[in-house]
C-alpha cells in the first residue's frame, strides 16, 4: 500500500484498505510471531504448530505483511524477520509491540467504526459504546487499561530522549511531570540534567509500574499520588504536560493550567509537550492523532494560536514554541 502513490484513484483505495494492515499488525503482534523468527526462519506451518494457529490462515497474514517489509518470505516459503518486524519482539530494544496492541485495541477500534456520526454530532461515541468515558474506563478494566499505559510507555520511548534534549532545563532545580505516566519522559530529563530533582505525579494505580527506580533513579525522582484535576505539587521551577492536554476539552485543559500556575513560584514555567498543527496542506502526524482524538476523547491537538488562546485563559503567556526532532513540540508559558 503506498498512499502516496501519484495515481489518485489507486490513493484512495489504498487508504480505504489500511485498516487490514492494522488488523494483520494487530493479530502478529498478538500472537508473537516476531519472538519465534529471533532464532531464525521458519515455515509458517512449524510457526503455527507452535502458536496453537491454523496453519493456512498464518501463512496468509504474513504473506500479507512481507509485502509490507514486515516480515520476509524466502523461496522455500520461510518467514523472517526485516527491520521492521523486529519491532515487533517483546525484548528487542526500542520494542514496539505494546504500542500496536496499543492503537489497535478496541478503545480505539470500536469508536473509529462510527466517525462519521461523530463528525454529525461532534461528540465522540466512547461512553455510549463502553459504559464510560475513556479513562474511567481504563482504570475500571485492569486488562484494558495495563494495555494502554505499556503502550504509551512504549511509544513515547520513541521520542522521550530527543524531547528532552531539545529544552534548556540547566537553570533549573526542581521539575514535576504531571501525569507522567510510567515515567519515561522524566527519566530522559533527569538523565540529561545531572542537577534537576523530578517528581512523577500520577495515580497510584499508575505509579505502581513508575520506572525512575528500574532506571536508578530512586534518589532523584519522586513518586507523588494525584489528581491533576485538583491539584498539583508546588514550588518546581517547570510543569511538565507531555501529551496530557490533547486528551481534554478546552474547558478542562484551562482548569489543568490553572492548578499549575497557582502551584509555580514567579520564575515558574509550564512546557506542554503536545503535537503543533502546521497551516495547510502540510502533512503532520498531529494531524492524524487529532482525529484519533476526536474518535474516542473529548480532547484535540492544537495550533499555536489554540494554544496562546488556552494559556490566556489561564493567566498565562505564550512566551515560544520549540519544534523537536518528534512529532511533538515543547510550548512555553510563563504567568501573564
Amino acid at each position: 500500500m503506498n498512499p502516496l502513490t501519484e495515481n489518485p484513484s489507486q490513493r484512495i483505495v489504498d487508504l480505504s484498505f489500511g485498516f487490514i494492515y492494522s488488523a494483520a499488525l494487530c493479530a502478529a503482534a498478538e500472537l508473537g510471531v516476531a519472538d519465534l523468527l529471533e532464532q531464525g526462519p521458519r515455515s509458517a506451518a512449524s510457526l503455527a504448530k507452535e502458536l496453537g494457529a491454523d496453519p493456512q490462515s498464518l501463512y496468509r497474514l504474513l504473506r500479507l505483511l512481507a509485502s509490507a517489509e514486515v516480515f520476509s518470505e524466502d523461496d522455500s516459503g520461510h518467514f523472517s524477520l526485516t527491520p521492521a518486524a523486529n519491532y515487533l519482539r517483546t525484548n528487542a530494544p526500542g520494542s514496539l509491540r505494546s504500542a500496536v496492541l496499543m492503537l489497535t485495541q478496541r478503545t480505539f477500534w470500536a469508536p473509529a467504526g462510527e466517525l462519521s456520526q461523530t463528525v454529525r454530532t461532534g461528540k465522540d461515541p466512547f461512553d455510549r459504546i463502553f459504559g464510560a468515558p475513556f479513562f474511567d474506563y481504563l482504570e475500571r478494566d485492569a486488562k484494558e487499561g495495563a494495555r494502554f499505559h505499556h503502550g504509551m510507555s512504549c511509544l513515547s520511548d520513541l521520542e522521550n530522549g530527543p524531547i528532552a534534549r531539545s529544552y534548556d532545563f540547566t537553570a533549573m532545580q526542581r521539575v514535576v511531570d504531571v501525569g507522567g505516566g510510567h515515567g519515561g519522559f522524566i527519566i530522559e530529563v533527569l538523565k540529561a540534567n545531572p542537577q534537576v530533582r523530578g517528581v512523577l505525579y500520577d495515580h497510584r494505580h499508575v505509579l505502581a509500574e513508575a520506572r525512575p527506580t528500574q532506571a536508578g533513579l530512586a534518589d532523584r525522582c519522586e513518586l507523588a499520588e494525584g489528581d491533576f484535576f485538583e491539584s498539583v505539587p508546588a514550588g518546581a521551577d517547570a510543569y511538565l504536560l507531555k501529551r496530557i492536554l490533547h486528551d481534554w476539552s478546552d474547558e478542562v485543559c484551562v482548569r489543568i493550567l490553572r492548578n499549575c500556575r497557582k502551584a509555580m513560584p514567579a520564575h515558574g514555567r509550564i512546557l506542554v509537550v503536545d503535537a503543533v498543527i502546521p497551516p495547510g496542506n502540510t502533512p503532520h502526524d498531529g494531524k492524524l492523532l487529532d482525529v484519533l482524538m476526536m474518535m474516542s476523547l473529548p480532547g484535540r491537538e492544537r495550533t499555536e494560536e489554540e494554544f496562546r488562546k488556552l494559556f490566556a485563559q489561564a493567566g498565562l503567556r505564550l512566551t515560544r514554541v520549540i519544534h523537536t526532532p518528534a512529532a511533538l513540540s515543547i510550548t512555553e508559558a510563563v504567568a501573564a
